[in-house]
């Protein structure tokens, strides 16, 4: 069933227009951080950027509405990383934090119905800025993030210009969670805060440079909407990852095939430009077939990484499938585990009585 998995794309839903607002959320402000000669800040601008992958399919203001959630989300996990990263607070303390975070982040994510589901890039932004040495002010880092949500905002918005229809009632507030519906995201929080928490033990106890990505992975099958779905997007996030990181060795390893051969003293730029490529395939695939959209966003976060702060190709390849497949198996093992009550919170995997279904089920759902 799993092997079956790997195999099945899902039906397509509006799938490039979803995949040009998130491309072209990234591409501005990247292009304009390449035009001033920043192209090292490209991090901050991609994680704003991310606020284009919610409300996809959702009429212009239920969307507008979302994204603004999810943009506090993920600003806010930029700006905790940033200030751990300014003020060198790394190792226990990042793991503690990103627990906490985690924990919730999800609680938040469940109680404002954001889709994609859970906190993962909030926690992905966290760990990544927290991990990268930095002489940017805090104020700048920050600032470019939420210009960068700002815009996707905007961009996810103008198609509103075009028919210009308003839905009333579209942005209604959603009840707030109580009893069986608390209980179960809280459940849902106690799961991602465990996964988050035993992956940065292994990942800090292993001496890696790179612990978040262990806890980024442990959080990806949490996001299921059952056991089976969780299983099966941990082995889309290893088997994705390792693709991935094929496509990443060709760019950063001397060789004919690596278009860093072709433009000698512009590595910067070209780093730049193959995130922005990247970025379209990624939100493409991402609700149809997750571990293809994996084999794209590989190339986009560890880029990034590597403009923010050059290291050794081979170290960076290496520590991110360790991490990756130790994080992902965490969350499979968390998920096996950590049962929840009878019942579902729609679309999060946990309990809850008959509610508005709101939130996909299936294993490609983002």
């Amino acid at each position: 069933m799993h092997a079956r998995e790997l195999h099945r794309l899902g039906p397509a839903n509006n799938d490039r227009l979803s995949a040009v607002r998130v491309a072209l959320s990234v591409a501005v402000p990247g292009l304009f951080l390449i035009l001033i000669g920043r192209p090292d800040l490209m991090m901050y601008a991609v994680f704003g950027a991310l606020t284009g992958m919610y409300g996809r399919n959702e009429t212009h203001q239920l969307r507008l509405k979302h994204q603004s959630q999810a943009a506090l989300f993920l600003v806010g996990g930029l700006a905790i990383g940033v200030f751990l990263s300014v003020n060198h607070i790394h190792s226990w303390w990042l793991v503690l934090v990103a627990t906490l975070f985690a924990g919730l982040g999800s609680l938040y994510a469940d109680a404002v119905r954001l889709k994609p589901i859970g906190p993962f890039f909030g926690i992905l932004a966290l760990g990544a800025c927290a991990s990268v040495p930095t002489d940017v002010p805090f104020t700048t880092a920050v600032l470019i993030g939420a210009s960068s949500a700002a815009f996707s905002m905007v961009v996810g918005f103008s198609g509103w210009l075009r028919r210009r229809e308003w839905e009333a009632g579209a942005a209604r507030d959603v009840p707030v969670l109580r009893g069986p519906l608390r209980q179960a995201a809280l459940v849902h929080a106690a799961r991602y805060a465990l996964a988050v928490s035993a992956a940065g033990v292994i990942g800090v106890l292993s001496g890696s440079g790179h612990p978040h990505w262990a806890m980024a992975a442990a959080a990806v099958p949490l996001a299921g909407a059952d056991l089976p779905s969780r299983v099966h997007r941990g082995i889309h996030r290893i088997v994705g990852t390792f693709l991935g990181l094929a496509v990443v060795a060709v760019v950063l390893f001397p060789s004919p095939l690596s278009p860093l051969q072709y433009f000698p003293g512009q590595t910067a730029v070209v780093l730049a430009v193959l995130v922005v490529l990247c970025q379209f395939p990624t939100e493409l695939f991402m609700a149809r077939h997750y571990g293809w959209a994996m084999v794209f966003f590989t190339p986009v976060i560890l880029l990034i990484a590597q403009l923010a702060a050059p290291m050794d190709p081979g170290v960076l390849v290496m520590e991110r499938a360790i991490e990756t497949f130790v994080g992902a198996v965490v969350g499979i093992a968390v998920a096996v585990l950590v049962r929840a009550p009878r019942g579902r919170v729609p679309g999060s995997g946990a309990p809850v009585p008959k509610a508005p279904a709101v939130r996909g089920s299936s294993v490609q759902d983002s």
